[in-house]
């Protein structure tokens, strides 16, 4: 039910009423009685209502606004000050005729006009009888018609079925008045009061919420108990929609209660936060706000912060998930989106640097260089993703700090070794506690821009595991078609990682996934000859143990014969590694004498190296004499670069038995078996009595068994070995092997050249042999590692006979 202003009457017959009083008007039965009794006239003029309805025995204010209706207000209230009153058909009608109104009204008496501030005539009006217009007589200055009464059908007297109705209208009537907020509570008085049935039903039909049709249908309801319980109707289902209505603003309320609970309690945390000199939660996101305004970041980007931002504004600060989302915004405003460093273009200068920083290695600043040209001219080049391979201590690492150097870009480096978690690269979902970003994106954050050197060091040694496989997470990282929209599982969205200039290093390609192997240009950082190891010590070490020991150039000198001295009898190793632990033993030796204030030689001797560092403790691979048979040196590649060995074989009686020692490989067991029977099958070529295989049992070993051995480039060796075992001839002098063998006597090329060579000239190995399709390796290789050095190519075992054979038999040969 709608919200009224009932004006109080002196009585319901027709009289004037006080205008101040504030009684809600009742109609008696008697009241009713008289109002029946009346006579209505033959003609009225029709006052046409836009959108309401009248019912007998109501009294409603109404405000006319058109001229027609103030004219026949004002003729009216001079007069009888009787009129009748219709809706209209359509309320958009300005100026309704005969066909735009009702035919079914209601006689009402006029109570008091009223002028208004605006220019309006407000009348307050009375419905006596219903009428039905008969005919409209004349449609100016106002409508007129002849109108005949519409009698109402009563019900008889004392029936229950109409007095039940009539109760439920009360009851309902009083449970809607007590239900809305709208409606004042002296309007229960009212309906408490009324006492007649008819009045009731129009009180009640009159100001419920109803369209004008509705209350049409209503009013030309002829029979009371049909009007009565339509109107019983209309108010059930105005119940419900209010209780509905009602429960939905309780809910509404509570989370309001709740929420500005939660407001006023925000704020006195915000006040006390102040008053101890923090940063309120607002400053914080406004803050935020701020800095994302100066980031030059795509609308995508812009627009996904925007959101997030908000989403943060709406959490409760105490909840584990505002700090998450914090540090998610926080990752936002430290990345580096399309923040690139300046390329430096000086190719001259990055020589310089280069060289400045590692001595050797020109493959790989070769490749530096060409990177560099290749960027000055397009200016928008994709990074190249290099992996560095090579045995350890050769610079492979601090190569990323010159190269970041030579660009002029920011350096950043991770360490792979023993990673074994795929968020590490990827990062964690940010829906748990504790989720970070990927070591990837967090590297970039501290570089501050997005086209650092990045330097992914051992990724040889990534380990899987049932968290993940990192190398796998690395595939899309370290593919140039892919890392423009790398996908970190904290950030959500793809970040570009293709001018990010990579740089892998690597101590074996064996460990590698081949698909991150194929998506890597791989150089190969071989090891160092003596006499760069002795000028890396005299550029390098030695000044930086002089700086980190707190002494100067003039305190120690050690000259290069020294230097030379250190790295044959006291390292093994393709790198400078282990050089750098004996240089700095010397220079806390010269520290000691000085702090202790004893005299010593600034100029360092031999025999100062030999009180130091003890007497020289790895002469082992030196070459050895040709005076036992079956004695030969071979070559092999091991991680830490090359080495020599020696393949020993002996005969003793037996049954023809093979024995084979020394820690080998399955390969390397395969290949004193071929040389065996290959040796077998061309006895009488190699002049060999065929019984001697079946007297005696030949055992190889190759020395050094505590170190595991594999490959097959150990086949030309053992063959030869055997051979001269066989033959008692002597190997020739100062000459070094390797190759692998076929049963048909052809021999095969092998690698890792480079590093052999290197061990044969630490050995003073004058003379080496190899596979004619090696003879490209060799061509390969600067001329200053191959000086002292002779080659011999060869494409099968009968060569390698002729020439590693003498004639001449050893000492006390064998009679076989």
């Amino acid at each position: 039910m709608k919200k009224s202003n009932f004006l109080s009457l002196d009585s319901l017959s027709f009289q004037e009423f006080d205008e101040n009083s504030e009684l809600i008007p009742l109609m008696t039965p008697e009241d009713e009685e008289e109002i029946n009794k009346e006579q209505l006239p033959d003609t009225l003029p029709i006052l046409s209502l836009r959108n309401t309805v009248l019912f007998p025995g109501v009294v409603i204010p109404i405000t006319a606004g058109r001229d027609k209706s103030i004219k026949l207000i004002n003729d009216a209230n001079k007069g009888g000050k009787v009129i009748g009153v219709v809706s209209q058909k359509d309320e958009a009608v300005e100026d309704p005729g005969a066909k735009d109104i009702h035919e079914t009204g209601t006689v009402a008496r006029i109570l008091r006009v009223l002028k208004m501030p605006d220019g309006n005539t407000t009348v307050i009006i009375q419905g006596k009888k219903r009428f039905k217009i008969n005919e409209v007589i004349s449609e100016e200055p106002y409508l007129t018609a002849t109108i005949s009464e519409v009698p109402e059908v009563k019900p008889e007297n004392k029936n229950k079925e109409f007095d039940a109705i009539i109760d439920s209208i009360k009851e309902l009537s009083l449970q809607i008045i007590k239900e809305s907020p709208s409606i004042p509570t002296e309007a229960s008085f009212a309906i408490k009061n009324i006492e007649s049935n008819s009045f009731l039903i129009n009180f009640v039909a009159s100001n419920m919420n109803l369209t004008v049709k509705e209350k049409q249908s209503l009013l030309e309801a002829n029979d009371l108990k049909e009007r009565a319980l339509e109107t019983l109707r209309y108010m059930n289902v105005e119940f419900q929609k209010l209780e509905l209505k009602n429960d939905i603003q309780l809910k509404v309320q509570s989370d309001m209660n709740q929420q500005q609970r939660e407001y006023f309690l925000h704020q006195q945390m915000k006040t006390i936060q102040e008053e101890l000199g923090g940063v309120s939660y607002e400053e914080e996101i406004e803050e935020m706000r701020a800095r994302s305004k100066k980031k030059k970041w795509s609308e995508t980007i812009a627009k996904h912060f925007d959101k997030e931002l908000a989403k943060m504004q709406r959490m409760n600060p105490q909840v584990a998930e505002y700090s998450i989302q914090r540090n998610y915004l926080d990752l936002f405003l430290d990345l580096p989106w399309d923040k690139f460093s300046k390329d430096k273009f000086d190719l001259k200068r990055a020589q310089r640097i280069l060289d400045r920083d590692h001595y050797g290695l020109e493959d790989v600043k070769r490749r530096i260089i060409e990177y560099l040209a290749v960027l000055k001219l397009r200016n928008d080049m994709k990074s190249p993703i290099l992996c560095l391979y090579g045995p350890p201590g050769v610079g492979k690492t601090s190569l990323g700090k010159s190269i970041a150097e030579a660009l002029g870009r920011e350096y950043v480096r991770i360490s792979l070794g023993g990673l074994r978690d795929e968020a590490e690269i990827r990062g964690h979902r940010k829906t748990y506690i504790g989720a970070m970003p990927g070591r990837i994106l967090q590297s970039l954050k501290k570089a501050g821009t997005s086209n650092p050197v990045f330097v992914l060091d051992e990724i040889d040694k990534l380990t899987n595991s049932n968290q993940g496989d990192p190398s796998s997470a690395l595939l899309e990282v370290l593919d140039p078609e892919q890392n423009s929209a790398f996908h970190d599982n904290f950030l959500e969205l793809g970040y570009d990682l293709s001018k990010v200039m990579f740089v892998a290093t690597s101590n074996s390609l064996n460990t590698i996934q081949p698909a991150l192997l194929d998506r890597m240009e791989i150089i190969n950082v071989t090891g160092y000859t003596i006499e760069e190891k002795v000028e890396i010590a005299k550029r390098h070490l030695l000044p930086k143990q002089i700086k980190e020991h707190g002494l100067t150039e003039k305190d120690v000198k050690i000259g290069k014969p020294q230097l030379e001295k250190i790295v044959e009898g006291y390292t093994r190793e393709s790198g400078v590694r282990g050089l750098e632990k004996q240089i700095a033993k010397m220079v806390r030796y010269v520290a000691k004498n000085i702090a202790m204030e004893e005299e010593y030689n600034v100029k360092i001797s031999n025999e100062d190296i030999i009180e130091v560092l003890g007497g020289p403790k790895l002469e082992r691979d030196k070459y050895e004499n040709n005076n036992v048979a079956g004695v030969v040196t071979g070559l092999a590649w091991t991680r830490v670069g090359g080495d020599i060995l020696f393949i020993e074989s002996i005969l003793s009686k037996g049954k023809g038995n093979l024995s084979i020692t020394g820690n080998l490989g399955k390969v390397m067991k395969e290949s004193a078996t071929i040389a065996m029977e290959y040796i077998k099958a061309n006895a009488e070529e190699l002049n060999l009595n065929p019984d001697v295989f079946d007297k005696y049992n030949v055992h190889i070993h190759v020395p050094e068994g505590a170190t595991p051995k594999d490959g097959p480039s150990a086949g030309v060796t053992m063959l030869t070995s055997l051979v001269s075992l066989f033959t008692q001839r002597k190997v020739k002098s100062s000459l070094a092997m390797t190759g692998e063998i076929t049963l048909r006597g052809k021999v095969l090329p092998v690698g890792g050249i480079k590093e052999k060579i290197l061990a044969a000239k630490r050995a003073r190995i004058k003379e080496i042999m190899l596979c004619e399709e090696n003879r490209r390796d060799i061509e390969e290789i600067k001329q200053e590692y191959l000086k002292g050095l002779t080659f011999h190519y060869v494409t099968d075992m009968s060569d390698v006979l002729k020439f590693a054979l003498t004639d001449e038999k050893v000492k006390n040969a064998k009679t076989l």
